[in-house]
């Protein structure tokens, strides 16, 4: 699988699963796809949410390795800038 179409399953995998964190005023942005590791930000109330760790993993991981089987981490990034 080429980087673009791993990108391009990456954000359908994320587009997926974002109307679930929507509806809780959260959302989530791609930051980086390096090797076998997806690098997402969590965004509004996500970031402040006391189950985010496990939406990232039960929700947004299992989500994108669905997609993406190549993926097998999937880390959040705090507002940091690449």
């Amino acid at each position: 699988m080429s980087t673009d179409e791993l990108k391009a399953n990456v954000e359908f995998a994320l587009q997926e699963i974002r109307p679930y964190l929507e509806a809780d005023g959260g959302n989530i942005s791609l930051i980086e796809i390096t090797n076998d590791t997806v690098s997402v930000q969590l965004e509004g109330a996500c970031l402040g949410c006391s189950v985010n760790q496990m939406t990232l993993k039960n929700g947004v991981e299992a989500t994108i390795k669905r997609h993406a089987p190549q993926i097998k981490h999937v880390i959040e990034v705090n507002g940091i800038s690449f």
